[in-house]
């Protein structure tokens, strides 16, 4: 089972203006997200996560310290755990309020357990993250784990020392420091005791591996704060979560020859235009939604095509289309997902449903993996809250 470790959390100095400085992860963010952050303030936390320019992984780790020196960022006097609570209305207008607690996750090898992957992750190429990594010295954004050991919830329930809070778009971020010894133990114990399943931050954690790695081979050790990675851990429970669905794009082939290749394993009806109305209908018809640039279409799965596989839009999709020259990418967003077919940046679409709780734990006791951006879950946690310093733990 991993450990999860407390650590003595990086914070932006009591007094500071959080609306200011913290920002949504790196990955959701466009370049004008990043100037409009960026022009806030010249503390805000993209000025270190999404450095731009000539040589902007060193300027990023020389401001990394300098915000240090200067009381910017403060450390905590001691090793804590820092509760982290969401409060929100969902999509489906359902009330929620989700607490998980961040601490120093471990990082193990492929394949180990204890951490484990939800779904494949797409290729990507770039080192920014280890670059970055390397250049500051700290984890900026934490990874978003599931706790498979019931109970955390009610472990997380009493507040702690409040040290911040911020409103974005409807969604209360709070953040309470855990500084007792004995619920610091609890907590530590308490997610010990079962499997944390990865789900937001595939990569980042990848990234994490390769730095502990090098920190290993570079220092003879095996005990430095390299050994985790920052970590927002929560208890996998469906009145907790909110999950949404990524839909997917297809090009390689147009939009009547992906029509003739999924009716081989799909019946097809028309559907009205895709809305948010649609997308809670499907989840009544058992069905999906082809969108391609004149007119949308139900996809119900045909009696038997789909036997032997699981049951998840997409790996439906993926073995409808596994003989054709489909090519997939992910788009979160209805309208995204119709401007990307009317402007002709993907030849045709189709919309899938949000997987469930259920079949996200069956697959982890399975030790399997979804496939690609199966899920996206909501709504995303504010970098900047708290940071971990990894070169003094």
């Amino acid at each position: 089972m991993p450990r999860f470790e407390p650590f003595r959390a990086l914070r932006y100095a009591p007094g500071t203006d959080l609306d200011a400085v913290v920002a949504p992860p790196y990955d959701v963010l466009s370049a004008t997200d990043v100037d409009e952050l960026a022009a806030r303030d010249d503390h805000n936390i993209v000025h270190v996560d999404v450095p731009r320019g000539d040589d902007r992984y060193r300027r990023a780790g020389d401001r990394v310290r300098t915000w240090i020196a200067e009381g910017v960022l403060v450390a905590d006097d001691e090793p804590t755990f820092t509760l982290y609570r969401m409060r929100f209305t969902d999509a489906a207008g359902t009330r929620r309020d989700l607490v998980g607690v961040v601490g120093g996750l471990e990082v193990v090898g492929v394949g180990a357990g204890g951490v484990l992957p939800h779904e494949r992750t797409t290729p990507k190429a770039s080192t920014d993250r280890l670059d970055l990594t390397r250049a500051t010295g700290a984890n900026l954004s934490p990874i978003w784990g599931l706790s498979l050991s019931t109970g955390l919830t009610a472990l997380l329930d009493e507040p702690g020392e409040p040290v911040g809070a911020v409103s974005v778009d409807g969604v209360e971020h709070v953040v309470e420091r855990v500084t007792d010894r004995q619920r610091i133990e609890a907590i530590r114990e308490h997610v010990g005791r079962d499997d944390v399943l990865i789900a937001d931050g595939h990569h980042r954690y990848g990234i994490s591996r390769t730095y502990r790695d090098e920190v290993r081979a570079s220092s003879g050790r095996d005990d430095t704060p390299a050994e985790a990675t920052l970590a927002f851990v929560g208890e996998l429970v469906a009145e907790q979560l909110s999950i949404e669905a990524i839909h997917r794009l297809y090009s390689g082939l147009d939009a009547s020859e992906l029509s003739d290749a999924l009716a081989t394993s799909f019946e097809l009806s028309p559907a009205p235009p895709p809305s948010p109305a649609v997308l809670a209908e499907m989840v009544v018809r058992d069905a999906l939604v082809l969108v391609g640039p004149d007119a949308a279409q139900w996809l119900t799965p045909r009696r038997g095509a789909f036997d032997g596989v699981r049951s998840i839009d997409g790996a439906w999709l993926e073995h409808a289309l596994r003989q054709t020259t489909a090519e997939v990418t992910y788009q979160h967003g209805v309208t995204e997902v119709v401007e990307a077919v009317t402007s002709g940046a993907a030849a045709a679409a189709v919309l899938i449903r949000p997987v469930s709780i259920e079949e996200i734990e069956r697959t982890a006791r399975e030790g399997l993996l979804m496939p690609p951006k199966s899920t996206f879950f909501t709504p995303k946690l504010r970098t900047g809250l708290v940071e971990r310093d990894l070169t003094t733990g």
